[in-house]
């Protein structure tokens, strides 16, 4: 039986420019926010934000200071900044942990109390997260990394091209995003950026990877 999965990571690839005539349709690319949303985090606490930028406007200022997506944004069907929470959102006493426990995950307060207790205990000992404010944002960053890759891994599958791109100017990024769309920078920060689109060209060259006993070490 064919590997459709094994198919779709063999598709993807990195593209760095794609064909400007060909939009996603809006169902395909609400199932892609779909993939990112359905993701798993850590303790289930979603420390993603996903922003879709496809003004014009907006995206030549985010051409100027985002030298990995120079051929990207301006032909990418769909552009999307990937945010990640940062210390206000994901310290263990943070009103958005205490909303994510109440109302998302609706348990009950003796379950949020545990629950609570235990997430105060990985970050300030398991982790070590609470040394500095950039620990708990480089930890949420992770985790939206597998949002990521399950946006791109879904695309892909459905025929459809993307890049993961960290060529971007953090701080000027972090001032875009709040004096021109309005985020708030001291709940947010950019982890990642990544168009999707279809590709302009096909891959000049065949995906090349290191071989399984290479980078796997057994211990039976």
């Amino acid at each position: 039986m064919e590997n459709q999965f094994l198919e779709a990571m063999k598709f993807r690839h990195a593209t760095k420019e794609f064909d400007e005539t060909k939009k996603i349709s809006d169902a395909d690319f609400n199932a892609i926010l779909e993939y990112g949303i359905l993701s798993p985090s850590s303790f289930g606490f979603e420390p993603w934000k996903f922003v879709v930028v496809q003004n014009e406007e907006l995206r030549l200022k985010l051409k100027e200071f985002s030298w990995g997506a120079q051929g990207t944004i301006p032909t990418a069907s769909h552009f999307v900044i990937i945010l990640a929470r940062k210390k206000n959102g994901m310290i263990y006493n943070s009103d958005y942990i205490s909303h994510m426990l109440r109302d998302v995950k609706q348990l009950p307060e003796d379950v949020q109390a545990l629950y609570g207790e235990f997430y105060e205990k990985f970050q300030k000992i398991d982790f070590n997260l609470l040394e500095n404010d950039r620990a708990l944002f480089d930890w949420a960053s992770k985790q939206t990394y597998i949002a990521l890759a399950n946006m791109m891994t879904g695309a892909a599958y459905m025929g459809i091209d993307s890049c993961p791109t960290e060529g971007f100017d953090a701080d000027k990024t972090e001032e875009f995003l709040k004096n021109d769309l309005g985020i708030d920078i001291e709940e947010f920060g950019a982890s990642v950026m990544v168009p999707f689109g279809y590709r302009k060209d096909a891959p000049k060259h065949e995906k090349v990877r290191q071989d399984i006993d290479t980078v796997s070490q057994w211990f039976n």
